[in-house]
């Protein structure tokens, strides 16, 4: 009961603190800069949205296996770098009780060029296949910023309930360095210059410096090379400013803003309070700090993200195994911008916060059980603080 209560209040003191320094800084509007951006920063923000809502060709090195055009395909919703309506696919199986995933990866791309020679397809023997939905973007410079060493700490610290929690150690491929990762359904990347290079590549087929090699479910590099005929890596450097697509996407990344939240009534900070005593900020930790940062808008500034951005099963693991995560495990998903969404959990699946608190289980079933024993009027108020985040 110590550890909970000492948890409890570590997370109100830090909200608190996140909240002073809102009140003295106005939230951008949704899909908007961080505020504070030098005019260099804003620059590489603006060249970063160009790109990112660039509609890709054949080309420019699209697939041959592809689930998009463009970034902004699946990340638009309310704005640019948000959310999407489409779904991707992955598929793997169970040997044995051991996870095996296929040649190719457990990605199965919706797309191909158009003869479709190298349209990737579930394998036969898939046990398992998944669906997952877009993550939005908004606020991952911050998240980024954050240390290795805050996030581990977390990993390392003391926690009621048996809930448990690690951190997901990844090789950057950025940096090739060992880092935590944080970005991603499974935590699968520590960097956004890595997380950009794995959507170029895997999400519309596009090679770069980082992922040089054309890859899809089910097929051999012989088969990909038949298929496509640009030279790899096709994500080129601008002669004129030295980046390439990946770099001018991580930072639009980088200095996107966090989305804003939604004014609070009597009832949600009651709400609120019921969310830290029924266990829920345990994993949904509501703020943590970023690092020393040269980015001013970086620099050791509150994220108020609701996430320990560590891997946890909790029940709601998509049977997929995936950098350092496991079938079971997932990274506990930033509540901010929960009034943006629609569909929740990995795969949208639960259409409100009630249905996805419901799918929680394993380590999070004491949480799920206070808050079914909560009266009505208190199960509400703590729906709707989280209709405010």
């Amino acid at each position: 009961m110590r550890i909970y209560k000492r948890f409890a209040q570590a997370a109100a003191a830090l909200l608190f603190a996140a909240v002073v320094y809102s009140q003295r800084e106005a939230p951008p509007p949704v899909g908007g800069p961080l505020p504070g951006l030098s005019a260099s920063d804003a620059a590489l923000f603006e060249a970063g949205k160009e790109d990112f809502l660039e509609v890709e060709t054949p080309e420019d090195g699209l697939g041959p296996a592809f689930n998009g055009r463009s970034c902004a395909e699946c990340h638009s919703v309310p704005a640019v770098g948000g959310i999407g309506n489409q779904s991707v696919t992955r598929a793997g199986s169970v040997v044995n009780g051991q996870y095996v995933e296929p040649a190719g990866g457990s990605l199965i791309h919706k797309f191909s060029k158009p003869d479709h020679r190298c349209q990737p397809v579930v394998p036969r023997n898939a046990t398992v296949v998944a669906t997952r939905i877009p993550i939005a973007i908004f606020g991952d410079g911050l998240i980024e910023a954050i240390p290795d060493a805050a996030i581990q700490e977390l990993a390392d610290n003391a926690k009621p309930d048996g809930i448990r929690g690690r951190a997901a150690m990844v090789i950057d491929p950025a940096s090739g360095e060992r880092r935590v990762g944080r970005f991603g359904w499974k935590a699968q990347q520590a960097t956004l210059l890595g997380f950009a290079g794995d959507a170029y590549l895997f999400e519309m087929g596009i090679t770069n410096d980082l992922f040089p090699s054309e890859v899809a479910s089910g097929l051999t590099a012989d088969q990909l090379a038949a298929c496509d005929g640009v030279a790899d890596p096709e994500d080129k450097r601008d002669p004129v400013t030295g980046r390439r697509s990946i770099d001018n996407f991580a930072n639009f990344m980088r200095f996107l803003a966090p989305p804003p939240r939604l004014p609070g009534t009597p009832e949600t900070a009651r709400g609120e309070q019921l969310f830290q005593s029924a266990g829920c900020a345990i994993c949904h930790r509501p703020v943590i700090q970023t690092g020393p940062s040269e980015i001013r808008a970086l620099d050791r500034r509150p994220v108020v993200l609701y996430s320990d951005l560590l891997l946890h099963d909790i029940g709601t693991g998509d049977g997929i195994a995936q950098g350092a995560a496991g079938p079971n495990e997932m990274r506990t998903a930033p509540l901010w911008g929960l009034h943006l969404r629609k569909q929740l959990l990995h795969d949208g699946s639960a259409l409100n916060p009630e249905q996805a608190i419901e799918r929680h289980a394993g380590e999070a079933s004491p949480v799920r059980d206070r808050f079914h024993d909560l009266q009505p009027r208190d199960r509400q108020a703590l729906i709707r603080f989280l209709e405010t985040i």
